[in-house]
C-alpha cells in the first residue's frame, strides 16, 4: 500500500491531538507549501508497500500509512502503525510500546526520512490495535503516540 499524504497542521507544538476540532482535512489544510506539493508526487509515486516490521516485543506491527503535517515553517511526519494485539491478552504494557516506538522511529522513520530526503522537526509514532481513519475518533480503539525528534542519526524522545 502506498502512504496517503494528508496536510494537516497540528494544534500547538507538542500537542496529542492526531487532528483539529471536526476532523482531519484530506484537501490542502491551513499552512500548505510548495515543498509539500513537491513531495507529494514523489512519494506518490514511490513503490513504499505496507509490511510487517519486527519489533523488540514481538508482537505483529505493520506500517499502515505515513501522514506529511506542514506547520507554518515546520514539517511533522506521522507514522501509523496497526499492532492487532496491542490491547489483548498477549499485548504490552506501556514500557514495552515505548521501546517498541523507539525502534520504529529509528528502523522505520529515519530510513524513509533519508529516502525521500524529508527533514521533519517532529515525528510522531503511533500505535493502534485497529485501522482508525486519521482524525476520526473510534472509542473501541486502542492507541498510543510518542513523539519524537530526529537528531544525530537517532530519534531523540520528546517527553510530553
Amino acid at each position: 500500500m502506498i502512504p496517503r499524504i494528508v496536510i494537516e497542521p497540528v494544534r500547538k507544538r507538542c500537542a496529542r491531538f492526531a487532528a483539529p476540532a471536526g476532523g482531519a482535512r484530506i484537501n490542502w489544510g491551513r499552512g500548505c507549501a510548495m515543498t509539500l506539493l513537491m513531495i507529494a508526487p514523489m512519494i506518490a509515486s514511490s513503490d513504499v508497500q505496507a509490511s510487517s516490521v519486527e519489533v523488540p516485543s514481538g508482537l505483529p506491527v505493520t506500517l499502515h500509512e505515513v501522514l506529511i503535517d506542514e506547520q507554518p515553517g515546520e514539517v511533522w511526519l506521522r507514522f501509523r502503525f496497526v499492532v492487532p494485539d496491542l490491547a489483548g491478552q498477549d499485548g504490552v504494557d506501556a514500557e514495552q510500546a515505548a521501546g517498541d516506538m523507539d525502534h520504529l522511529c529509528d528502523t522505520v522513520a529515519l530510513p524513509y526520512m533519508q529516502q525521500f530526503d524529508l527533514s521533519p522537526a517532529q515525528i510522531v509514532i503511533s500505535l493502534s490495535d485497529r485501522v482508525v481513519e486519521f482524525g476520526t475518533t473510534e472509542p473501541d480503539a486502542t492507541q498510543v503516540f510518542e513523539l519524537y525528534a530526529p537528531g544525530d542519526g537517532a530519534c531523540v524522545w520528546e517527553g510530553l
